[in-house]
């Protein structure tokens, strides 16, 4: 699933870093069981884990493009 969501946030503007792109390679796997969309609070506390700070607008614009679940639901 962190695959996944780190690749919905290049989508919206991100670049891999080199700790993402290992963390790509051991979970495909488990990204292609777990497909969008993602649950809010798991995009805030990966956003917040790759040391954004500009979580909730990354979130809230990824909840536009369908990759996340509105909060709530």
């Amino acid at each position: 699933m962190s695959f996944v969501l780190a690749a919905a946030m290049a989508v919206s503007g991100l670049l891999f870093t080199g700790t993402a792109a290992q963390a790509a390679s051991t979970l495909h796997a488990q990204a292609r069981t777990a497909g969008p969309p993602f649950p809010y609070d798991a995009c805030i506390k990966e956003a917040k884990r790759q040391g954004k700070k500009d979580a909730v607008a990354r979130c809230d614009n990824l909840v536009k493009k369908g990759w996340v679940k509105p909060p709530g639901r």
